[in-house]
């Protein structure tokens, strides 16, 4: 046990309340999340410098294309949460699949729900495929990270028992000091795979469809494992065969997947102008 460990720091989940209408941080991160998304979504569609040539997705592509990734991150995020993290609850509570606002969100499932949205888009609009999810590849690191920082003001998903200086005592989590999981995850899955990617773009990866995405399946798969060694199983799963959590067991395709990306892209010729 610590000498001392920081106590939680008191942020009211709701930023802003009119009556029974509240604006919570967590929703407030989503919101966030996909306009900062969409503003450098648009700025890459319009670098032709990044493509080598003549992007294959207009910066009005993107405009349209916002409505359809949001739909797939809150459908495919529920309907994640509800068939991975607590099927018995909502089987028995199904009115409370609706209650997005209590939080209550998978990242396997809105990654699913959104890559499946993009595509149906993409084969609409005879754009490539791959391409698209490479610029979706990109900005994602920023809903990760801002949905991260709201997992902590609302002090939920925290980590597992810790005697390191930085613990926290998690209000909902007893007395006993834990690792803020939360804050590990918006530094793994936000900013170092944000930056990974940034560099990788200007390297020209954007000119080998699907090295990008690749990269950020790969890379967030590798980085919610690391960061699983520090979080808390939820209480209604608690730890799988092996020692393994759910978070675990769903991103250790994604480490295969990614790698078999990297190794298509890699293997075709690179766009030229």
């Amino acid at each position: 046990m610590p000498l001392f460990a920081l106590p939680f720091p008191a942020i009211d989940p709701v930023l802003i309340a009119f009556g029974p209408f509240a604006i919570r941080w967590y929703a407030l991160a989503y919101v966030a999340g996909i306009l900062a998304g969409w503003w450098l979504a648009r700025t890459i569609a319009g670098r032709q410098e990044l493509w080598s040539g003549q992007s294959p997705i207009t910066p009005m592509d993107i405009d349209d294309v916002i409505i359809w990734a949001a739909i797939g991150i809150v459908l495919g995020g529920r309907a994640g949460y509800v068939l991975f993290y607590n099927p018995a609850y909502f089987a028995a509570n199904p009115e409370q699949i609706l209650v997005l606002w209590r939080g209550g969100m998978s990242f396997h499932g809105g990654f699913a729900g959104t890559v499946l949205a993009l595509l149906l888009f993409a084969r609409k609009r005879g754009i490539s495929m791959l391409s698209m999810l490479d610029v979706a590849a990109i900005v994602t690191p920023i809903g990760l990270f801002l949905g991260r920082l709201a997992n902590f003001v609302n002090g939920e998903l925290w980590g597992r028992v810790a005697d390191v200086p930085w613990a926290f005592v998690f209000p909902h989590a007893g007395s006993e000091p834990r690792h803020p999981s939360q804050l590990y995850e918006a530094g793994l899955e936000g900013v170092v795979l944000f930056a990974v990617l940034i560099i990788a773009t200007r390297r020209g990866a954007l000119t080998r469809p699907g090295l990008i995405g690749g990269l950020f399946v790969g890379g967030y798969g590798l980085a919610r494992i690391v960061s699983e060694f520090f979080r808390e199983p939820d209480a209604q799963l608690g730890f799988l065969a092996g020692g393994l959590t759910m978070g675990m067991l769903l991103s250790l395709p994604m480490l295969l997947v990614g790698a078999g990306a990297i190794w298509y892209a890699l293997r075709r010729p690179p766009r030229t102008a």
